[in-house]
């Protein structure tokens, strides 16, 4: 409980983080503690299925949150995408469909829905802005997954539209940080690289070959920036919010507006990891898009801009994997 100027007690905002044990919700979990204030709610996927919408609107009218933070996902690289296209679409249609729903049916304040810089088409205009979306075709490596994205901004606009809520969308661009997926199959393309290059360098390896040419270039935004970024659009007065979007187009892009070429990521990450190795490129494995760069002066004109440069963000990252690493070890 906290006081108001006349003296009487007001309860705090129950903010709700779904997906808060991954790598996007922990980061906004850590973020909302710093500030302070606020009372978090929190649920495993063990204690509560998003899928199911049963499950979903009894935790709702049991919990009764003011905000929410809709970051439960299933995400991954390339090849989890293409191996895994039915489980991307469904899982996250029916996660998003069921928390805006039940958010609307209890009377949440405020939601904000976390999507991805891959709803953008294969081909955007760079850097890509907010409305190149429905534009051009999709990427089809990830294209389960960005449709799924696209819904859910839509899910959105129309409650907001029908209903008068108050629900917000970010699109944040890649990502990496504490608590990433180092899976050596499933994982994006920083946990993956730091995982071969760590590995290759115990190992001695004489050489890493990587997937692609090399050639596609990416931004990426640390994990931590973008949980602030998100509490930074979130408490924004409803006005303000509305004066930068529009009904339809809503969301706001979440990136540094700066990027590099996957072969300069390789040799940055190398470098970091301290692997004296050569590097090489299958250029018989897919690239992806391009280019994806976000054009970022949406968010820039409501105050907020990245603070992490991407070199130190890669060494908190491999400090991070060798603690966890160590952690295993001592069991």
């Amino acid at each position: 409980m906290t006081a108001t100027n006349n003296g009487s007690a007001v309860r705090a905002p129950r903010v709700y983080v779904a997906g808060h044990s991954g790598m996007v919700g922990s980061a906004i979990v850590r973020v909302l503690e710093q500030q302070g204030g606020v009372q978090i709610i929190a649920r495993t996927h063990a204690e509560l299925d998003l899928t199911c919408q049963a499950d979903v609107r009894s935790f709702f009218k049991d919990e009764a949150p003011t905000h929410v933070y809709l970051a439960a996902a299933v995400v991954g690289g390339i090849h989890a995408n293409n191996t895994y296209p039915a489980e991307f679409i469904y899982q996250n249609l029916m996660i998003e469909a069921n928390v805006v729903h039940e958010a609307w049916r209890s009377g949440v304040q405020r939601l904000m829905f976390l999507g991805s810089s891959c709803i953008y088409p294969r081909l955007a205009p760079q850097p890509m802005a907010e409305d190149a979306l429905l534009t051009g075709t999709l990427e089809p490596t990830n294209e389960p997954y960005a449709v799924a994205k696209i819904a859910g901004i839509k899910l959105c606009e129309s409650y907001n539209r029908q209903y008068g809520t108050d629900y917000r969308s970010v699109m944040p661009t890649n990502l990496y940080g504490p608590g990433d997926n180092y899976h050596p199959e499933n994982s994006h393309v920083i946990p993956a690289l730091i995982r071969r290059f760590h590995e290759a360098k115990l190992s001695r390896a004489p050489n890493v070959v990587i997937w692609g040419t090399g050639a596609p270039r990416r931004e990426f935004l640390y994990v931590d920036d973008m949980a602030a970024a998100c509490v930074h659009v979130m408490n924004l007065e409803k006005s303000i919010y509305n004066a930068c979007t529009q009904p339809r187009l809503s969301h706001i892009n979440l990136g540094t507006g700066e990027d590099l070429s996957i072969r300069e990521l390789a040799h940055l990450i190398s470098n970091v990891v301290g692997y004296p190795g050569h590097i090489e490129f299958d250029a018989s494995k897919p690239d992806g898009p391009p280019r994806k760069l976000l054009n970022v002066s949406r968010l820039e004109g409501l105050g907020w801009r990245a603070q992490t440069e991407l070199r130190q963000g890669l060494a908190m990252v491999y400090g991070n994997y060798m603690s966890t690493l160590q952690q295993r070890a001592n069991g």
